[in-house]
């Protein structure tokens, strides 16, 4: 998901907005936008390397999963952390044993297990730090995934069996990602396919 800054920006300088005011607006933009505590952040639109990691992992991780119990969701599934009251737009969300609805919304959803953000140098330091702590109050997520979209470098974080989240990362584009909750793996030569990655 690409925000304009580092940060993301706040959309609208007024009052903080009540839940159901954001919900409302949304309904009738063209852009999507977060929420968190009151505010509303204006997100922008991707980059053709974004776009092509998205499309090659949709159709790996798709493909992997056909006829399982779970399920991969696009960046227009909006989630909601109740815990915390982020409404967010994840890149790739895979929900198990059917997509739960937030009780505030019908459109909005809660607890995924794996979530996947595609990182552009807007995003990335938002991605990897303040959103993956409120990342961590979803209580079913196992994985939360950071892809690079101009230089092949991706970063895995597994919940492990002390509850703690553990770091793989993966620089090589002969390596391969496993999606352990998952129960299967996808190359990085075929998630970084036809993407043009900067020349070091």
């Amino acid at each position: 998901m690409d925000l304009i800054v580092n940060e993301p920006t706040v959309a609208y300088k007024k009052r903080h907005f009540s839940v159901e005011e954001y919900l409302e607006m949304e309904k009738a933009s063209q852009e999507k936008h977060e929420y968190f505590q009151g505010e509303i952040f204006a997100m922008s639109g991707a980059s053709t390397n974004h776009n092509e990691i998205f499309t090659n992992l949709f159709v790996e991780i798709g493909n992997n999963l056909r006829g399982k119990k779970c399920r991969p969701f696009g960046s227009d599934m909006r989630m909601q952390i109740p815990t915390n009251g982020l409404f967010t737009y994840p890149d790739i969300s895979i929900y198990c044993n059917n997509a739960k609805q937030s009780e505030a919304d019908s459109e909005s959803f809660i607890e995924p297990t794996v979530i996947i953000e595609i990182l552009s140098p807007s995003t990335k330091n938002y991605d990897r730090g303040h959103k993956f702590e409120l990342y961590k109050d979803i209580p079913t997520l196992k994985e939360y995934i950071l892809i690079d979209s101009e230089s092949v470098m991706v970063e895995a974080f597994y919940l492990n069996d002390k509850q703690q989240w553990a770091l793989k990362k993966h620089k090589e584009i002969s390596h391969t990602l496993q999606f352990i909750s998952m129960g299967f793996e996808v190359a990085l030569i075929d998630i970084y396919s036809r993407v043009k990655l900067n020349k070091e």
